[in-house]
């Protein structure tokens, strides 16, 4: 059998940011969905200090690729390694890694190298990794310096939040509301339009109009992983004013006093809309808030028709 042939690549961009608070956008991978255009959800399978593996999905290519990554974190040397344990076809192999060079200036070189193998070294799946590397390396590289070169702490700008709703009954029924979002028009009262395709099972691409507690409207474009009965997780391609990142996780468990739904939002804010948004003179405190409420309101407004939902007589799970 022939060796298979390792092809790589490099991204490098300089960025008007410390290399220490860079390292800290690429090491926290909990925050790329929000961060990171082509990302959509990430979820830890191990976690240490200085290392790690997690399932990821990600855009490629226009698609929805899954893959499970292992990471070495290195915080002394500015360096994140990166291979692929299970790759996504036609890949074999898939590593790289992240190096933070900081320059006299206070600016940071940040080098993006990726090395992969592709099954019979197929010339065209082998242009279309390169396409793929090249788009989303470059998305990835200005992301980062989009809210690094902010001017303020990356914890004023992005940041989590969680609301819970305790649930009477089996948490699938709720779980297949949330999932029913074809429905929600006719069952939420914040959602006026919804237009869901699933091409692929378990991958949703979802358009909806909401409507906010003043009154105004939002038209809002998602993809949304779907893992029945426990999780759906989405990332927003059509975003609020305000909003330069926003993913979000529900989840459908059985807790130590009985079944709850859960909604977890990470959202990266656009300072430069907090005046026209939040209000004149509006600090990003305010706008954390504004945001928190927001956002917090529709998916508490969702779980509780979702719980609501699930103790209607006759409910019968779908999925």
């Amino acid at each position: 059998m022939a060796t298979p042939v390792l092809h790589r690549t490099e991204h490098t961009r300089v960025v008007s940011a410390p290399a220490r608070a860079l390292y800290g956008l690429v090491a926290d991978v909990t925050l790329w969905p929000a961060v990171f255009g082509p990302s959509v959800h990430v979820q830890h399978l191990e976690r240490s200090e200085d290392r790690e593996t997690f399932e990821i999905w990600a855009q490629v290519n226009g698609n929805v690729a899954h893959w499970t990554s292992r990471r070495l974190l290195d915080p002394a040397r500015l360096y994140v390694s990166f291979r692929q344990e299970r790759p996504f076809a036609p890949l074999t192999s898939m590593g790289g890694g992240w190096l933070f060079r900081p320059l006299p200036d206070g600016r940071t070189e940040v080098v993006l190298r990726h090395r992969f193998s592709v099954a019979d070294d197929a010339p065209d799946a082998v242009a279309g990794l390169l396409a793929a590397l090249d788009h989303n390396s470059g998305e990835e590289l200005a992301a980062l310096a989009r809210v690094a070169e902010l001017g303020h702490p990356v914890e004023d700008v992005v940041f989590s939040f969680t609301d819970v709703v305790p649930l009477r009954n089996s948490p699938q029924a709720a779980y297949d509301f949330v999932n029913r979002a074809d429905l929600w028009a006719e069952r939420l009262p914040h959602v006026s339009r919804v237009r869901l395709t699933e091409d692929v099972p378990g991958v949703q691409h979802l358009e909806m109009d909401t409507v906010t507690a003043d009154g105004s409207a939002h038209t809002t474009r998602s993809v949304r992983i779907c893992r029945a009965p426990s999780w759906i997780a989405y990332k927003q391609h059509v975003l609020p004013r305000l909003l330069t990142g926003h993913s979000g996780l529900w989840t459908f468990t059985d807790g130590p006093d009985g079944p709850v739904a859960t909604a977890r939002h990470t959202v990266a804010i656009d300072p430069s809309a907090v005046d026209e948004i939040v209000g004149e003179g509006a600090t990003l405190a305010d706008a954390r808030r504004f945001v928190r409420d927001a956002l917090g309101r529709n998916s508490m407004t969702t779980m509780t028709h979702a719980a609501a939902h699930a103790e209607e007589p006759g409910t019968v799970p779908m999925s």
